[in-house]
């Protein structure tokens, strides 16, 4: 015995998904326009047409059971699924013109209802028995989602008879010469008879509309969509055999009824355009109010219009909501001329269906690990069917098409608007800052070499002065890293506003140069000191700041502090890039970029990375990558360039080689007479020691004069050798 204290469960993939499916897709195009249909384009050319656009349903349906294995779906369906991927403002642009569009499509299809029982009974009156039924599913509707799945099974039944009632048929009377001659020509192309049938196919938000009725929606939703795809799919290519078989061309095209006079009982067919009106207005008034409270549980609609979000009863129904959606749909009955607006209202179906794929599509691409459907999907099989979807609108009707999307756009920039302003304006920051959270805590371990990337603070000092390492570290980062530009302020009238201003300054500056990155100032009474301290601190939990840009200090005064500092930023396991910029030449042409080649380990893997990832940036494109390298003899050269060889090609960089006999030349003297028309010279620095701040003084003395040189000391505990290769 039931439990009277204990909620009822809620409904099954059978009569909550599959049943209003289906209802939906055997619909009055499959009675009154697939004898057109197939007069027009013939046997084969409909079985292509049946196939193509159950293949973009199809494609639908998978993106739909992806969604739905992987999040729990509540009230609101299609709209639920988009907001929740895409956020508010999306599953809002999508929502909203899909409540209209349901909402009027009751409206349309209880006339429809009423046209063909006034074929019948020509004394009835046509805009009251329309009335009548609205007001009858409505009633139906309000009283429980339950009593309207029943009433859904009597629909099938009538239909069903119907088909069996079709099978059993014999054909019209055989066509004589004349008529055949007399046959009018196929006027409708291919596409035009497309379109006119893909309406057909499109009844499978029916099932995804009920998904806060569902006892599982994660497993009744896949099953009963696709489910009900496949059965549709095997009756419309079983019909147009009969129809192929059983009537010609010119009866196929001229009587949409033909099927009544080819059937074994012909008004079981007229039962079945009955029940497919009343279904698909029956699914119509379930699934709308059903979206429209999600939505105004969500606050997307205005304030005074939140209370349409109501529930009532143990099962949460949108009482509420289906009165506001029969209201609607009174006033389009007594308008009675939806011709206008009736294309409008499928462009708004298969926009919900595009954005769809397009979200399973982008969870697909992009491998959030938040994104865990059980149902998986290719990516790529979820983008075919936006694409799909897109090209369908476009053949149905383009005018109708760029309507729908302007709605669509205009909707998402007001909501856009009003998430600023209103109370949960800040959902697309909380959105960010989970994905963020979410993104640092499962960054606890430190980069392997295959995932290293650069993360680059720039030691920048006044930005428009040094404007060059900027520069250079975007080129680097170019979207791959992670980009912090700082500076150290000393003084004693740096105060935390001053910071923040200037801070804004340098951000507004950058965002003018195109530079995305992000902005640290600290104020030390000493800038090598504070420095140091920034390299140390800055950060958040593994994401650090690993590769560190400065200029060369030229100032003999400064050396012993600044190699301090250099060797400190070592001992954090830090990289250190030290740009020595030749003011006359800059970056010359960024054309020609030298590698001076010490062996893969310690500095060369580091500089190999750093120049390959220099010439794949915007500003550096197409520059040439030339590892140069110096041998005492002719003999050695030969070894060293298979050995260099075997490298290059393992790195998959396509840098070029090129080794160097000194001849009895310094080291020095070979580097400043083959670099000396580079853009741009890498080269590596000694490890730091006692003698340091001996050694960097040298260094700086044995380039002078060179192009802009790059010094490059890595320091990160890391094999750069394995990211190369």
């Amino acid at each position: 015995m039931l439990d009277p204290t204990q909620p009822p469960k809620g409904l099954g993939t059978f009569g909550g998904v599959f049943t209003p499916s289906i209802l939906t897709i055997l619909g009055v195009i499959m009675y009154l326009r697939f004898g057109w249909v197939v007069g027009n384009v013939g046997l084969m050319g409909t079985f292509a047409i049946v196939t193509l656009a159950t293949g973009i349903t199809f494609l639908t349906g998978l993106s739909i059971a992806s969604i739905a294995t992987d999040q729990k779906i509540k009230t609101g369906g299609a709209y639920y699924m988009i907001s929740r991927s895409l956020g508010i403002e999306a599953g809002g642009a999508v929502g909203i013109p899909l409540y209209i569009a349901q909402a009027l499509s009751v409206s349309l299809y209880t006339i429809g209802f009423a046209e063909s029982v006034v074929q019948v009974f020509p004394s009835m009156d046509q805009k009251l028995v329309a009335l009548f039924t609205t007001a009858a599913i409505t009633l139906l509707a309000i009283k429980s989602a339950r009593a309207a799945i029943k009433i859904q099974y009597v629909i099938m039944a009538a239909i069903g008879l119907s088909l069996i009632s079709l099978v059993f048929g014999s054909p019209t009377s055989a066509a004589t010469a004349a008529d055949v001659a007399s046959s009018p020509e196929m006027g409708a192309g291919f596409w035009v008879v497309f379109a006119v049938f893909f309406p057909a196919v499109t009844g499978i938000m029916a099932g995804v509309n009920m998904s806060g009725d569902l006892e599982n929606p994660g497993r009744s939703i896949p099953i009963g969509t696709l489910s009900a795809i496949g059965v549709g799919y095997l009756i419309y290519m079983l019909i147009p055999l009969i129809l192929n078989e059983r009537a010609t061309p010119q009866q196929l095209i001229s009587d949409p009824l033909i099927m009544r006079k080819i059937s074994f009982w012909g008004d079981a067919i007229i039962m079945g355009v009955w029940g497919a009106t009343l279904s698909s207005a029956l699914g119509s008034i379930l699934g709308a109010p059903r979206v429209l409270q999600a939505i105004a549980r969500d606050g997307v609609i205005p304030k005074f219009m939140r209370f349409l979000g109501q529930g009532s009863g143990p099962d949460d129904e949108p009482r509420i909501g289906t009165a506001f959606t029969f209201a609607l749909a009174v006033i389009t009955v007594m308008l009675a001329d939806l011709n206008v607006i009736a294309p409008i209202l499928t462009m708004f179906f298969l926009t919900t269906y595009g954005v769809l794929n397009v979200t399973a599509a982008l969870e697909g691409f992009l491998g959030n690990p938040s994104f865990r459907p059980k149902f998986k999907v290719h990516w790529f099989f979820s983008l075919a069917g936006a694409v799909g979807c897109t090209i369908v609108m476009f053949l149905i009707n383009p005018v109708a098409t760029g309507a729908a999307v302007t709605i669509v756009i205009i909707i998402y920039v007001w909501l856009e608007r009003q998430e600023l302003r209103s109370a949960w304006g800040d959902v697309r920051s909380g959105i960010w800052f989970n994905l963020t959270r979410t993104g640092l805590l499962r960054l606890r371990k430190n980069a392997d070499a295959k995932n290293w990337r650069p993360h680059l603070l720039v030691l920048s000092g006044a930005p428009t002065k040094r404007w060059h390492l900027i520069e250079f570290a975007s080129s680097l980062s170019h979207n791959r890293g992670l980009l912090t530009v700082s500076s150290v302020l000393n003084g004693d009238n740096i105060t935390s506003s001053r910071i923040e201003k200037m801070s804004q300054s340098i951000y507004d500056f950058m965002d003018k140069q195109g530079i995305q990155a992000l902005v640290r100032i600290v104020k030390s009474p000493d800038p090598f000191v504070g420095a140091t301290q920034l390299v140390n601190t800055y950060g958040l939990g593994t994401l650090v700041p690993n590769t560190i840009v400065l200029g060369s200090s030229e100032l003999a005064d400064h050396h012993k502090e600044y190699c301090k500092m250099i060797s400190q930023f070592y001992a954090a396991k830090r990289n250190s890039i030290i740009i020595r910029y030749n003011e006359q030449r800059g970056f010359g042409s960024r054309r020609h970029i030298d590698v001076w080649w010490g062996g893969l380990k310690g500095n060369g893997a580091l500089m190999l990375i750093l120049s390959w990832l220099l010439g794949s940036s915007l500003e550096w494109r197409g520059a040439s990558v030339t590892i140069k390298m110096v041998v005492t003899t002719a003999q050695a050269s030969e070894g060293a360039l298979s050995n260099l060889e075997e490298i290059l090609s393992a790195a998959r960089t396509g840098a070029q080689m090129e080794v160097l006999v000194s001849e009895g030349r310094s080291f020095w003297e070979v580097l400043r007479e083959s670099s000396a028309t580079a853009d741009l010279v890498f080269l590596g620095m000694a490890t730091p020691g006692e003698d340091f701040s001996e050694y960097y003084p040298q260094l700086l003395g044995r380039t002078a004069g060179l192009p802009s040189t790059v010094f490059v000391l890595a320091g990160e505990d890391i094999e750069f050798g394995d990211v190369m290769t």
